[in-house]
């Protein structure tokens, strides 16, 4: 069984469908909370600026990370995550047109042109031939009209990575360890400021993250008892458990090992990070691994300590077949051993940037571990697919992974 005393006669996939809500409405619900702290501790900077409290929001940011990236299974399999994700995970970004960056950065490109318009320093601009008033940071401005802005998907004005990059800035390390190193006093008063645009920095900086706390509680709501997500995912019960594990394959395969891992040790290129101001992309992909694991065993520990768990498809698929079970739970513990090795490493000071270099052949071993076993438990996942007599399904993919020459053309 899947950890818990669920007899075989209560293992329904109804029943497994309700639980993996469960899960879902307890992860966002817990990403909401820590957000709520992140804000909190955002709000103690803006109104005392110093270096503790800048250090004590980079901890909080770190720490709502934890519980969001564990609710990434839950995209892919159901559209109505997928279509709200953008707003709250979307990455790369070009984060000049946040904040001011480095001058090697660059200016506009043929594909943004609004690669640097930094609007924290310029509270008027003109976008699609429309002049634009944003001499109030408000989070409708952010939501309507920055965000993706020009149908540019690089324009990211919300979400954990525009609130990443205003807490520790560019890191401009290259391959060397170190992450971004914003000062304290780019939020700071008067002559003290520096980056000039103090006041709209930290305007930016609260808007932000209040309109993430609202994202999260309004996708918590949709998987509580008659929201619109568990609704859809329980109608039809057979194609829950596809979308269940079209979720689990497509963030293993070519989401996290294609696109999050695999692409950027092809490009050796440390902007390919997912968490690449704060070098927290350790973390990220662990989490993302755990968040698989709980899905196909059906449990989840909150951030209070709750455990949240019942009926699995693991109960389903040990029920059909045996052996296909135990094959996917050792994948999914071996992959969770690859990340953390990546992670453990990180914590010890080899920083994913350094594992990236070209020629780094122990951070490529590190990588290319977490990378292999997400792909290797891809496989048994479609195996489980096949063992419970459900429509093969379509897991995202990667040219990373599927067409490696298409990456440098």
């Amino acid at each position: 069984m899947a950890g818990h005393a669920a007899l075989a006669e209560e293992i329904t996939k109804v029943a497994v469908l309700e639980n993996y809500a469960d899960i879902a409405q307890a992860g966002y619900a817990d990403s909401a909370i820590t957000v709520d702290n992140l804000r909190r501790a955002i709000a103690a900077l803006v109104d005392q600026p110093n270096g503790i409290n800048l250090a004590a929001a980079r901890s909080a940011w770190i720490a709502a990370r934890v519980p969001y990236q564990q609710t990434e299974a839950f995209r892919f399999g159901n559209p109505i995550v997928d279509e709200w994700e953008g707003k709250v995970n979307a990455w790369p970004l070009d984060e000049g047109l946040i904040d001011y960056v480095a001058d090697a950065y660059g200016g506009p490109t043929d594909d943004n042109q609004l690669a640097v318009l930094n609007v924290i320093a310029n509270p008027r601009f003109s976008l699609s031939g429309t002049e634009i008033d944003a001499s109030v940071i408000t989070p409708e401005l952010l939501a309507t009209t920055l965000h993706e802005a020009d149908g540019v998907e690089a324009n990211v004005a919300t979400g954990y990575h525009a609130i990443e990059f205003l807490l520790w800035g560019q890191d401009n390390n290259g391959h060397a360890p170190g992450a971004g190193d914003r000062p304290w006093t780019d939020f700071a008063a008067g002559d003290d400021c520096t980056g000039g645009n103090c006041d709209r920095r930290a305007d930016y900086l609260m808007a932000a993250t209040d309109l993430l706390v609202s994202d999260l509680n309004w996708m918590a709501e949709q998987w509580a008892q008659g929201g619109a997500a568990r609704t859809h995912l329980t109608q039809t019960p057979d194609a829950g458990i596809v979308a269940i594990l079209t979720g689990m394959g497509s963030l293993s395969y070519g989401e996290q090992a294609g696109e999050r891992m695999r692409l950027g040790l092809m490009l050796n290129d440390p902007e390919e990070e997912h968490d690449c101001f704060s070098d927290n992309t350790h973390n990220s992909h662990y989490y993302d691994g755990l968040g698989i694991q709980n899905v196909y065993l059906g449990e989840y520990v909150r951030v209070d300590g709750t455990l949240v768990s019942g009926p699995a498809v693991s109960d389903l698929v040990a029920l059909a077949d045996a052996d296909a079970d135990a094959e996917l739970k050792t994948k999914l513990s071996d992959t969770m051993q690859a990340l953390a090795r990546i992670k453990t490493a990180a914590e010890s000071g080899f920083a994913y940037d350094q594992m990236l270099e070209r020629g780094n052949a122990g951070g490529e071993a590190l990588i290319m571990g977490g990378v292999n076993g997400l792909t290797d438990q891809t496989r048994s996942i479609e195996r489980a697919v096949t063992a419970l007599g459900l429509n093969q399904i379509a897991v995202e993919g990667s040219d990373s992974l599927d067409n490696p020459s298409a990456v440098f053309q």
